[in-house]
């Protein structure tokens, strides 16, 4: 391990869906980010299979290791730790990538962090050379994962506003790119069937934002009555043997998803005082939710981060960041035995006992 004064160099492993991510930092400085993605192996099933998405992260994780040391122009002898990621995602795959780093920091006698992966999207924006301010909200939008949480302290402090009750933005972008017969993944089809079609065409409705549902709902997200609204305009056009007009349908769907999350980011900003959004997760490529957001972020004060876009989809370098804080911190290790947490709750950082995240 260097002296405490320098910034440690760790690499973050990264397998809790279709990505297998190898990342390289030291302190916040990016040196490596390589990724190797199985998402076509599932396109042709319209989605994720998680047994697939296992044996890719196998069969790439040492060509991305080894890819990811030679990037940063370093070998496994100046790494200082290392961090995986222990949840939450698909349980087979998040086991390939911790069992990788459990044989690699057991062989290398170097330590060992097991961290969350809904903090380290929020993480991958330290990586961007400008300092993040906290406390901050933190709007995270994939296809695993659509949460809203408030950022205290990144190594420590980290609540749940909300959450999607049903399917995460991106499956339902997945799922309604299929009602479509657009490919797969859904959200960049979605988006280029989009263009030229009018978002206001059709009224799909806002889960989750009537009144009634302010006390109880209030930060939480819902996509499936959206999803078979869809469904329900698709078949009806199919009776009437009409032509559909995708551009339109498509245009007023992912109107809806992007009004749905960025009105309540905003709310959230405003009942907590925190003129500070961030937004992550795979879904914020999409070009209509970065535009709106930052309209509607300028428009109520709060200033908008979003980390460059190779950051924003899962990626080792920001489990390597959140790793990073951790020893810096000087928190210790995770323990040898702690296990892949499919459902880590958002606010567990880092995994600090065997038998329990918490």
């Amino acid at each position: 391990m260097r002296a405490a004064t320098t910034a440690p160099v760790v690499l973050g492993i990264e397998t809790s869906c279709d990505e297998t991510g190898v990342g390289i930092v030291r302190g916040t400085e990016l040196l490596a980010n390589r990724i190797a993605s199985s998402m076509e192996l599932h396109a042709r099933f319209g989605g994720v299979v998680p047994e697939i998405a296992a044996r890719a992260h196998l069969e790439q994780m040492q060509p991305t290791i080894e890819g990811a040391l030679a990037d940063a122009g370093l070998t496994l002898d100046d790494i200082d730790a290392i961090a995986v990621t222990a949840g939450p995602g698909l349980a087979g795959a998040l086991m390939v990538g911790i069992g990788a780093a459990k044989g690699l920091a057991a062989a290398r006698e170097l330590p060992l962090y097991g961290v969350n992966h809904l903090v380290g999207h929020v993480a991958a924006d330290v990586l961007s050379g400008a300092p993040l301010e906290l406390p901050t909200i933190a709007l995270l939008v994939s296809g695993g994962h659509t949460s809203l949480l408030l950022v205290r302290d990144l190594a420590g402090d980290v609540e749940l506003l909300g959450e999607t009750i049903d399917d995460a933005a991106g499956e339902a972008f997945d799922k309604t790119a299929r009602l479509l017969g657009l490919s797969y993944p859904g959200g960049p089809s979605i988006d280029a069937a989009a263009i030229g079609g009018d978002p206001a065409a059709i009224a799909f409705p806002r889960g989750l934002t009537a009144p009634k549902d302010r006390d109880r709902h209030r930060w939480n997200f819902s996509f499936s009555g959206l999803k078979t609204a869809v469904a329900r305009h698709v078949e009806r056009a199919e009776a009437a043997a009409e032509a559909l007009p995708v551009a339109d349908v498509a245009a007023s769907f992912r109107e809806a998803v992007v009004d749905v999350l960025v009105a309540k980011a905003l709310d959230a900003c405003a009942a907590h005082g925190i003129p500070r959004l961030l937004l992550g997760g795979g879904v914020v490529a999409n070009r209509r939710l970065r535009e709106v957001a930052t309209e509607r972020a300028e428009a109520a004060g709060v200033t908008l981060r979003i980390p460059p876009l190779e950051l924003c989809t899962d990626n080792g370098a920001m489990i390597a960041a959140v790793g990073a804080m951790l020893v810096a911190r000087g928190d210790a290790p995770s323990p040898a035995g702690f296990a892949a947490e499919s459902t880590l709750e958002a606010d567990v950082v880092q995994v600090v006992d065997d038998a329990s995240t918490r």
